[in-house]
């Protein structure tokens, strides 16, 4: 191993344009391992593991993009959306009559197979690419062509009998592949975020049950405010999660409109008439979603004001949890000099050097889930301003980042909801003294005494360190019996309203 640091020490480029026969990048230079079949496009010539489905193309961008070492594949509804989209177009095409029945049905099997969950280890491209995500789409075709060809009795690569772009594009463009094939893979995996964020929140509600009768101090910027229970305090956590749900549900529609049958960049060109209309009556059918037309191809197959709406309210809700977050583990700090009102489950040791250290690690690594959500809503705001003129061409990255927090989000939720949220307990008798010895009880006292009154008391309270309802029956500014009644836990946490003062 070279001492040279590790910042100075050259690449080997050769060793990065190589890969092994699922495409996985090699550590060393090389032709592929085994034997090959020699595929051709416009460029020339290359070897291609003689058992891959997929080919020239994918080869190509393999060499080319050496970038986040991430295929598409693992993003498995990105995989099944593309098959849904090239399922949808043959269907289309053989309505139309474009398309001989005989390939039609070898390439719907084809397609029906990867939406089941086959040959996703096929779709070896990088998930990060240039080129407006041609080479994810070619991958797409090359893969069912080859699949379609070995049901026809064929080899692979034999593509004078079924072609992937004369055959499985056609009437498609990547540019309107592509994106249709994100969105539906966005809606797809964000129905389980919400199923997963929904869970949570109705963890977070029976926690607020659970803790109802609790009474606690409430904190306005830090400093001692008035009391609440802790209920309350759990109960608000599920109650903006709840909210998220729906915002989140609400970019739905955004994701559901799609620009089918633009082709190139938006006119249509290539396809037959009709065929529009018929591609997103047939995706519609077989994703089960209200796939519609958008009203303006052109304008559509630049836009990516879609991807921008579902990134600002995944950051809303990313950002409003982590929030939470950071309210469970000022929660249960201490557990000597914090503020020690809950305890969180123990997870696992939390220093290698301090013994008995228990550390939040679920919070804290749902907080980093955020932050990573925050940092890409800015790489798809750029993504999207950079688009020119009839294409966006940096709709990759967006995929990337979008379908990575949504991934990372729902797994967040998960781990925060099963080995956090159901395992928490609440300190109650810490809670009690502090309630008990808190001065920020008198506001309640306030319709009876007043408020200058009760400031000085409160002073003299803090200062003699004594309770605030001996200093006010002291004063024979209300009697105990008084005092007690509108001190009452349910009074002081607004259950039940004051008596007149």
């Amino acid at each position: 191993m070279s001492d040279a640091p590790l910042h100075t020490r050259p690449i080997n480029i050769d060793a990065l344009k190589t890969t092994d026969r699922a495409g996985n990048f090699m550590s060393t230079p090389g032709a592929y391992e085994g034997p090959t079949r020699t595929e051709s496009d416009s460029l020339g010539s290359l070897a291609v593991p003689v058992d891959a489905y997929w080919g020239v193309h994918s080869a190509r961008a393999l060499e080319n993009f050496p970038i986040a070492r991430r295929p598409i594949s693992v993003f498995p509804d990105l995989v099944r959306a593309l098959a849904c989209v090239k399922l949808a177009a043959v269907r289309a095409n053989l309505e139309l009559g474009t398309i001989e029945a005989t390939k039609a049905d070898v390439i719907e099997r084809a397609c029906l197979e990867i939406i089941d969950g086959q040959l996703h280890e096929e779709f070896v491209v990088g998930v990060i690419q240039g080129g407006a995500g041609t080479s994810t789409n070619m991958n797409a075709n090359e893969v069912i062509a080859n699949r379609a060809l070995e049901l026809l009795g064929h080899a692979k690569g034999e593509y004078q009998f079924l072609h992937p772009i004369d055959d499985v594009n056609k009437s498609q463009s990547t540019n309107d592949v592509y994106p249709t094939a994100v969105k539906i893979a966005l809606a797809t995996s964000l129905g389980r975020l919400m199923t997963e964020l929904d869970e949570l929140r109705g963890a977070f509600a029976d926690k607020g049950n659970e803790f109802a009768g609790i009474l606690k101090v409430g904190r306005t910027q830090m400093q001692d405010a008035v009391p609440m229970t802790l209920g309350q305090e759990f109960h608000g956590f599920a109650t903006t999660l709840g909210e998220d749900v729906a915002r989140l549900a609400e970019t739905i529609p955004h994701l559901s409109e799609v620009n089918m049958g633009a082709t190139a960049i938006g006119t249509g060109i290539t396809a037959e008439p009709g065929y529009g209309a018929a591609v997103v009556r047939h995706l519609a059918d077989i994703t089960g979603m209200n796939i519609v037309s958008a009203p303006d191809l052109i304008e559509a197959t630049s836009d990516a004001g879609a991807f921008m709406t579902f990134s600002g309210v995944l950051k809303r809700s990313a950002i409003k949890l982590s929030k939470i977050c950071n309210d469970l583990r000022l929660l249960s700090s201490g557990p000597q000099a914090g503020f020690g009102e809950i305890n969180l489950p123990a997870r696992q040791a939390g220093s290698s050097i301090m013994p008995a250290k228990v550390n939040p690690v679920i919070p804290e690594v749902v907080n980093q889930v955020a932050f990573a959500i925050a940092g890409t809503d800015v790489t798809v705001t750029m993504a999207a301003e950079a688009g020119q003129l009839q294409l966006n061409a940096f709709e990759p990255v967006i995929a990337y980042s979008l379908l990575q927090n949504v991934m990372w989000m729902t797994q967040a939720c998960l781990t925060l909801r099963i080995n956090c949220v159901v395992g928490i307990t609440a300190n109650e008798e810490r809670l009690a003294d502090m309630v008990a010895s808190s001065v920020g009880v008198i506001t309640a006292l306030i319709p009876f005494i007043g408020y200058q009154q009760a400031a000085t008391l409160a002073k003299e309270a803090l200062h003699w360190n004594r309770p605030v309802a001996d200093l006010v029956v002291e004063a024979g500014l209300m009697t105990r019996e008084d005092v007690d009644r509108e001190l009452a836990p349910d009074r002081l946490a607004g259950e039940k309203p004051p008596t007149s003062g």
